[in-house]
């Protein structure tokens, strides 16, 4: 974009801003002369701008009143990066119940892009590869987004319809602390003032929202994405499990990320030598068992069992499966 035609641009998104603005301001802010100013402004109102000169002490230009704004204008590379969040937005699943949507607002873009810049765009997307594939999921309705988006910002309670995984229906009222998008799904977490305790909905799950009156206190403590990474961890499901693994939380985040398992340190009981290293306690909940002997063992660190028996029993005989395959010739 050559400089005159952006100074023209930056004119534009000025005046858009409301009010009179005076050649000197506009001279100054674009770095120009007054007569280039002038000049800038016959060149708006070629492209139909309606641009109104406004005499006196005070005068100068200013936009006509009920003037429609013209549509986004965006560099090369902002067109770029938009086109690069849908398309990665409809990769991972992140996208509304209007999907059409997407393609409609990408399809838009491309018709404005540059060739050589939408050949670039081409050659990118054909070397783009994803490692999360979520396949088809519910997205949550944009208007329902909207409505519990702007709960969360002016911290008013939100009357919402749910149905949990058993599919049981509820209306509740929510004080939502904040929305998080995490593995391909959308989150709301806040306190469910029906019960006065936390709680992480899915949004695909709610059929309706409705602010309600009054307001509430944010609250202090984890920031929304912890909240729900933290209900993940320690949601109820059949088997509880406790290990103690010798590492860094690094190493043990690397296999068992804070939506999967908890740590703490672990201290030392009686008889322990508190110099025998860097351990650390670790709980999660499973609903099945069978594919944590390979993460422990993916996790190449020492690591003692304390509960369930089951998952020992498992680890056992993944190690005899092993052992017996290595053995033959």
């Amino acid at each position: 974009m050559s400089r005159p035609t952006g100074r023209v641009l930056t004119l534009l998104e000025l005046l858009q801003s409301g009010g009179t603005r005076t050649v000197a301001e506009l001279a100054d802010r674009l770095g120009v002369e007054g007569r280039t100013v002038r000049r800038y402004v016959d060149q708006l109102i070629d492209l139909d701008v309606p641009v109104e000169s406004v005499r006196g002490r005070y005068g100068g230009y200013r936009l006509a009143p009920g003037y429609r704004l013209p549509p986004l204008m965006l560099s090369d590379d902002e067109a770029l990066a938009v086109l690069l969040g849908l398309v990665a937005g409809r990769r991972a699943g992140l996208t509304t119940a209007e999907r059409t949507a997407n393609e409609t607002a990408s399809a838009k873009i491309r018709r404005v892009l540059p060739k050589h810049i939408a050949r670039r765009l081409d050659a990118l997307l054909e070397a783009l590869a994803f490692t999360d594939q979520p396949g088809e999921l519910d997205q949550p309705d944009a208007g329902l987004l909207l409505t519990i988006a702007d709960a969360v910002r002016h911290r008013r309670p939100v009357s919402i319809r749910y149905t949990d995984r058993d599919g049981r229906r509820s209306e509740r009222t929510l004080h939502a602390y904040g929305i998080v998008a995490h593995a391909g799904r959308w989150y709301v977490t806040g306190e469910d003032a029906g019960v006065g305790e936390d709680r992480t909905f899915r949004l695909d799950r709610i059929a309706a929202a409705r602010a309600l009156p009054g307001s509430f206190e944010a609250p202090v403590g984890p920031a929304p994405a912890e909240r729900v990474l933290s209900g993940f961890a320690t949601a109820e499901y059949r088997h509880e499990v406790t290990l103690r693994i010798h590492g860094t939380v690094e190493q043990i985040r690397a296999h068992l990320p804070a939506s999967v398992a908890s740590l703490e340190e672990h201290e030392p009981t009686a008889g322990q030598d508190p110099t025998a290293g860097h351990w650390l306690r670790v709980e999660l909940r499973a609903q099945e068992l069978d594919w944590l002997p390979r993460v422990l063992a993916s996790l190449d660190r020492p690591f003692v069992i304390e509960r369930p028996d089951a998952l020992r029993d498992l680890v056992i005989a993944l190690a005899d499966r092993l052992t017996s395959c290595a053995r033959q010739v």
